[in-house]
Formats: C-alpha cells, structure tokens, sequence
C-alpha cells in the first residue's frame, strides 16, 4: 500500500477529529436530556412500588406516580426530539443536478480511496442522465459513504480490489450503484445496516448509512443493497426525477 501525502494525512486527522467531536458533543447532548428523566422515573417506579406493595395499597397516590412516570418519559422523548433538530437545521436545499456531474466531481477523491488499497475503480455513468432536483452536498455525501464502505469491502478480497460506480435512469428516476467484490453481507446483520449506530468496524460509528438513508428518503427516493451472486455486494439508491 502507497504512503499517503502529507496534505491527505492531515486531511484524515482532520476528518477523524471532527468526526470525534460531534459524536462527544451528541453523546453529551443525548446525556444531558436523558438522565433527570430517566432518573425521575426510577424514583418514581421505587414510590409506586412501595405505595402498592403494602397491607392495603394506596392506589391514588399511585395513580399519581404513574402520572409522574408518564410526564417524565414524554419529556425524555421531547429532549430526543430537540437534539435531533439540532442536526436538522435545514431543509434540503434542492437544485437542478445531474448525477453524472456529481459523481464526476467526487472521482478524484475516490481515486485517492482506491489508491490506498490498489483497488481498480471503474465509474459507468451516462453524462446524459436526466436532472434530478436534489440537495448536492448531501448527495454528495451518500455517495461518499457508499464508496468508502465499497472500499473497505473490496480490501477484505482475495483478488485485486474492485469497486464500480454506476448510474442509469428509467422514465421515474435515476438509479446509482456502489458495487465491491468484498465478502458481501451476512445475513446475520443484513437487517441491521441502515440502523444509527450498528457498525461493523472497530472504529465506525454506525452513521453513515442510518444518516444515508435519511437523506435518500428525505428525497423521495429508496436505497438498499444486494448481495451478488458472483461474490460482492451493490448498495444502491433511486432518486426520483424533477418534474
């Protein structure tokens, strides 16, 4: 494997500090909103025990507490819900773009990726794919994680690496591949892939397809993945066409 250059080293330390940060800074968040409520409820679940666990029990007052209970786990999800607008801070801001001139100006960056594990890369898209009204940058990033996961895969080959980016429309959307010749997905965690914080690497954080998901989706559009039957698996994601 090639050394990386200085300018991408410091551009990987910077990735990983920022990385870092904001999950300390969303794990603290998520601290921050849950433990009075969760430690309210138990307080209050102790009280309730003990008003009905007794001679003649005091089901008013344990009314009360399961009142309690219930408010505290209300604003539990209340805090959740504000910590989520704080990584929602706007809407997408939707242009006119053609996939083929996304892709195009990720390529030299996913040529560095593979690179680094002498994968061979292939890109097939058709430059005359039609336009899609979409956020660019976060489709951008979708795109990012799906090659860097396709890269991570392909490293795990017996063979040279392979990863191949495509893209095709129909009449209703424009459809993107990501295909690896890794060892595919088992379907042990098949079921687990898009959900926040499953991860498989020791040091992923279980983002970036949850948050890959959401932002397809956001789009009207769908996203997946299949195992292939030469070896291999393709995330995909369709995207609907603007009108």
């Amino acid at each position: 494997m090639q050394d990386s250059t200085p300018s991408e080293s410091i551009l990987n330390q910077l990735m990983e500090i920022a990385r870092v940060s904001a999950l300390a800074e969303m794990a603290s968040g998520i601290a921050h909103e849950l433990n009075q409520p969760l430690g309210a409820i138990a307080t209050f679940s102790q009280a309730g025990d003990r008003l009905l666990n007794r001679p003649e029990p005091m089901v008013a007052q344990a009314l009360d507490v399961f009142r309690q209970i219930n408010a505290a786990a209300m604003g539990a999800g209340e805090g959740i819900r504000r910590i989520r607008r704080l990584f929602d801070h706007q809407e997408p801001d939707r242009t006119p773009n053609r996939m083929s001139a996304l892709i195009e100006e990720l390529r030299p960056i996913f040529a560095v990726l593979a690179t680094r594990i002498h994968a061979d890369l292939t890109i097939e898209v058709d430059p005359a794919t039609p336009e899609l009204l979409v956020d660019r940058l976060r489709i951008q990033h979708v795109l990012f994680a799906l090659v860097q996961n396709a890269i991570d895969a392909a490293a795990q080959s017996s063979g040279v690496p392979q990863v191949k980016v495509g893209a095709h429309a129909d009449r209703y959307a424009v459809a993107t591949s990501v295909t690896d010749s890794g060892p595919g997905v088992s379907n042990a965690i098949s079921e687990q892939l898009f959900r926040p914080f499953f991860t498989t690497k020791s040091q992923g954080t279980g983002l970036g397809l949850a948050s890959a998901r959401a932002i397809i989706e956001a789009h009207g559009g769908t996203i997946g993945f299949e195992n292939l039957a030469a070896g291999g698996s393709r995330f995909w994601f369709r995207l609907p066409l603007a009108e």
